[in-house]
């Protein structure tokens, strides 16, 4: 009855002894000496300009936001369009009340300012 599960405890016991023989090596072979290089953080190759405790405006933030929420409701578009022929005049109207939704989502972001950047 358990036989079926041998297998699994194998793999399972492989991965496992594979994560400790890897943090073990990693923590054995590699040498802990900070330098002020080191300490420094790193940016797509290019020297940090100013401070790495600089705040960040919240319109930042609110645009990144902004952003994430029309791509991630603009991907809903991809499966309506592979469907189009299949969901008829029914599914048009759909995805038009739905572009109406994104639009005055937008209008309204739009007039509060928020995609203003200063």
């Amino acid at each position: 009855m358990l036989d079926g599960y041998i297998p699994l405890l194998m793999l399972f016991g492989v991965v496992l002894a594979n994560a400790v023989l890897m943090l073990g090596l990693s923590h054995l072979v590699t040498s802990t000496q900070p330098t002020p290089v080191k300490g420094d953080p790193y940016e797509s190759g290019m020297p940090a300009l100013g401070s790495t405790k600089e705040r960040f405006s919240v319109k930042f933030y609110l645009v990144a936001m902004l952003f994430i929420i029309f791509d991630i409701e603009t991907v809903f578009m991809i499966p309506w369009a592979a469907r189009f022929t299949e969901l008829g005049l029914l599914g048009l109207v759909e995805m038009a009340i739905f572009v109406v939704i994104l639009g005055v989502g937008l209008a309204y972001v739009w007039k509060r300012g928020a995609l203003e950047w200063d």
